[in-house]
């Protein structure tokens, strides 16, 4: 079984920012699969959805505290970090761009941080989508705000990519590395 595991921020007030690409994925991602609604589970303090081949995790910690969803989901269900995938906003990458990589530091995202802390995981997959744009920003505002018009239309290329990407690992089973893609 696979856990992917989208990055994001709970509460109306973030569902469209930048920051909260991970749980858009997720969202779209279960829509597709026609997996169960999402719910809430207070035991891993995370929204949860799945069947027998993956379960889908939207921490509801706030993005500097996913570890503690993480480490409590993998710690009760034996997952190994072979089987783990994160998905989460890159202010490195262009709006658009997505890349999977493995065994990466975190790279100044602070929930990646708090996850490396929560579960002491080095070797695992990570899913990043690209939030960056020309605007000249300061990441901490940046990252809070919604996507421009604009932005949207590259926004829903970028989910369609993300979506293709994370059924053909569902559906095969594996997970590889993959270029800058979009």
């Amino acid at each position: 079984m696979k856990l992917i595991v989208g990055l994001g921020n709970p509460g109306k007030e973030y569902k469209e920012t930048r920051h909260n690409v991970g749980f858009m994925v997720l969202d779209k991602l279960q829509d597709d699969l026609k997996l169960s609604e999402f719910s809430y589970s207070k035991k891993f303090d995370a929204d949860v959805s799945k069947n027998k081949k993956v379960v889908l995790l939207k921490p509801q910690t706030f993005m500097n505290s996913s570890g503690f969803s993480v480490a409590g989901f993998m710690n009760f269900y034996k997952i190994k970090p072979k089987d783990v995938l994160i998905i989460h906003d890159d202010v490195d990458f262009d709006l658009g761009k997505i890349k999977i990589g493995f065994n990466e530091g975190p790279a100044g995202h602070n929930g990646i941080k708090s996850i490396f802390k929560e579960t002491g995981l080095k070797d695992y997959w990570r899913f990043r989508v690209g939030i960056n744009s020309s605007e000249n920003r300061k990441t901490e505002d940046f990252v809070l705000n919604k996507f421009s018009k604009n932005e949207q239309v590259l926004l829903a290329e970028s989910l369609f990519l993300a979506v293709k990407e994370l059924k053909e690992i569902i559906n095969s089973g594996k997970i590889e590395k993959t270029k800058l893609q979009g």
